[in-house]
């Protein structure tokens, strides 16, 4: 599989990694082997990165992935967590004392001494403006604690107060067909930068795969069910942050896009790939079978320029009128 500089980790990363929220909670029960088995499929299809947080099932996914890694010592991967999330959303928990403890547990969770890269998680907007914030990022990294820091962002603003800082070795951030808003002004400051682009929710919490009605009904412990409307957390982590009869129209039209050979999934995995700046995308799997397709988007050929005119096309008409202003 193709291999990106994750920014200024200076590390090469697999164009499609693997998302784990799936894998700690929050989209059903997932058992622990057939996690193990998502992770062990992931890296057979070559992939190197994987994506998690502290806050996955209270650190069930990381520590999954640190049994995994355990098992597989050769499998090469660079994982990347974050951090924030278990804590009381305030500025002034976002503190080195915090950070030094939020740490110590995700390294004992993966079973290493220093983290690959550490991401602030969606704090406040005003933290990625914090030099003090940053000032403490440094010192995990003098501390080698962390080999790396970026942030995970809700709105393109977080991304480009983060990307200002020196230090910010990568951006999490959403896009996907039907999240373009990032592509007019973030990506093109990471790529000045040096910043890496980690491209987050990009089947839309899987709308794009194109499998949902309208009468689609998700589980009551699936945020797909009790976050429609942002009632635990923002809004735009579920579904993108459209409607989701909308989206389920538009999703529609997305698929008759895919190419010969292609599922609307790996169309929409493609698409990512080939935006400028991007250094993975992080879909989610809950089956070694959805970990192999995923992964096989990396070999899908570019899409035509009709194609991409398409995609901005059913973006305008049907999707930013809904999201734009907001993220």
């Amino acid at each position: 599989m193709e291999q990106r500089i994750l920014g200024r980790t200076g590390r090469s990363v697999s164009v499609v990694g693997l998302g784990t929220w799936q894998l700690g909670a929050d989209w059903g029960a997932v058992r622990e082997e057939d996690a193990l088995g998502v992770l062990d499929a992931a890296v057979d299809e070559g992939v190197t990165f994987f994506d998690t947080a502290d806050v996955y099932g209270d650190g069930r996914s990381e520590q999954l992935i640190g049994r995994y890694l355990r098992e597989r010592p050769d499998a090469g991967v660079f994982v990347a967590t974050k951090m924030g999330r278990r804590a009381e959303q305030l500025p002034e928990n976002y503190v080195l004392d915090n950070f030094r403890a939020w740490n110590d547990r995700s390294r004992q969770n993966l079973g290493v001494d220093t983290l690959d890269l550490v991401q602030l998680h969606c704090p406040p907007s005003s933290v990625h403006s914090s030099g003090e914030v940053f000032d403490a990022l440094d010192t995990l990294v003098a501390e080698k604690r962390i080999a790396a820091y970026g942030v995970s962002v809700e709105t393109c603003a977080e991304a480009l107060a983060a990307i200002a800082h020196p230090g910010t070795a990568s951006v999490q951030i959403i896009l996907n067909p039907f999240r373009l808003k990032p592509l007019e002004e973030v990506l093109p400051a990471a790529a000045e930068a040096g910043v890496g682009i980690i491209a987050r929710v990009p089947l839309a919490s899987g709308l794009l795969s194109g499998k949902y009605t309208k009468g689609t009904v998700f589980a009551g412990d699936d945020h797909r069910t009790y976050n429609r409307h942002g009632e635990a957390f923002d809004q735009g982590e579920t579904f993108s942050g459209i409607d989701f009869e909308t989206g389920v129209e538009a999703a529609a039209e997305f698929a008759a896009l895919a190419p010969h050979g292609a599922t609307p999934a790996q169309t929409a995995l493609r698409w990512i790939i080939q935006q400028p700046g991007v250094s993975s995308v992080i879909p989610g799997a809950r089956s070694a079978g959805q970990a192999r397709a995923n992964a096989a988007a990396a070999a899908v050929p570019a899409l035509p320029e009709a194609t991409l005119s398409s995609v901005r096309k059913l973006y305008d008409e049907r999707i930013r009128a809904q999201v734009h202003h907001r993220w």
